[in-house]
């Protein structure tokens, strides 16, 4: 268990063992508490809350593995449990907080904590209410981030298809479609708690001093602007799985044309052959000759081949386009007003 205390506003920052962290938080001292629990667990079975000196219970969930996304307030100190996006992997991250002390324990790195400590000496919060929004305010960042990532990347998928369509666009789209359900997934709960419990926390105290209430809203757009974002992500790889579904479907198309104009030139071919193959009498004693040969054979085939390419062409393809046009000259003729 690595254990780091940082003192603030300075931003000093300290690799202690996990009673001295009890003994600073137990100061009056503004304190931030990393612990990184990712091998060993605390000693005696003993919850990770009161080995910290929070005893009450409350908050025995802190630190336990694979706890859910949730919320708690109890006497002037609030806990979370916040989804954060580390590379391609989401991590939960319990984070306690109260008016001078701040506690973030994780199991494994977390990029984003070693972002937050690095940039404490610059931010220099004044106490843990100010640092606890600061560092969810880095988490909605983090989720801002991987959501523009990939719709940059869908728009470049849509890009090469059009230029011209591979087997590896649609193992891309796949995976874009993986990261906006897993970036929805994992921000759903966290945005749904986050919301109702700081418009209950506004309604549940009235005394709220306005910078608190600031931070709350400004919290609150930030939350719901990262849910649009990731919405309009999962909106867009569909729409780009979609656009390729077409391609392929268009491209089948053309497969099926060309197989159709191949069977308008052999099908007279196999009706003539297997009708002058037939053992009649009248085929085999009547029907002989070359110039007989020439006029059924030949003949019949040039005349089912220009029968085919008059309906197929003049009366399908050329009255459609004929339509066309004409929609299009009496859609002219309109005045602007009609038009709009």
């Amino acid at each position: 268990m690595i254990v780091s205390v940082v003192s603030m506003p300075e931003g000093v920052v300290a690799r202690v063992a996990l009673s001295e962290a009890r003994e600073r938080l137990a100061a009056d001292d503004s304190v931030i508490v990393d612990i990184d629990a990712a091998e060993d667990a605390p000693s005696d079975g003993q919850p990770l809350a009161r080995l910290l000196g929070l005893d009450d219970k409350t908050w025995e969930w802190l630190g336990r593995r694979n706890e859910p996304v949730r919320a708690d307030y109890h006497a002037g100190a609030v806990g979370c449990v916040v989804p954060v996006i580390d590379g391609s992997d989401v991590k939960h991250v319990h984070v306690f907080a109260s008016e001078r002390h701040l506690v973030t324990v994780h199991h494994g790195p977390v990029e984003l904590i070693e972002t937050f400590i690095g940039r404490l000496p610059e931010d220099r919060p004044s106490g843990g209410a100010t640092a606890v929004f600061l560092f969810l305010h880095g988490v909605l960042q983090v989720f801002r981030r991987a959501a523009a990532q990939a719709l940059l990347e869908v728009g470049e998928v849509e890009e090469a298809m059009l230029e011209g369509r591979a087997s590896q666009h649609v193992h891309r789209l796949a995976h874009l479609r993986r990261r906006a359900a897993q970036l929805h997934r994992a921000f759903l709960p966290y945005s749904a708690i986050a919301q109702e419990f700081l418009a209950h926390r506004r309604m549940a105290d009235p005394g709220l001093s306005e910078e608190r209430r600031a931070l709350n809203r400004m919290h609150e757009r930030t939350v719901q602007l990262v849910m649009m974002e990731i919405d309009s992500l999962r909106d867009e790889t569909r729409r780009a799985a979609d656009a390729y579904a077409s391609l392929v479907a268009d491209q089948q198309n053309l497969v099926i044309n060309k197989l159709a104009i191949a069977s308008v030139i052999f099908l007279p071919l196999s009706f003539l052959t297997g009708f002058f193959g037939m053992n009649f009498s009248f085929l085999s004693n009547s029907l002989t000759g070359e110039k007989i040969f020439l006029w059924l054979g030949i003949g019949m085939q040039v005349c089912a081949l220009l029968v085919a390419m008059y309906v197929v062409l003049y009366r399908t393809h050329w009255r459609q386009l004929r339509g066309d046009r004409s929609h299009d000259a009496a859609h002219s003729q309109l005045p602007d007003a009609s038009r709009s």
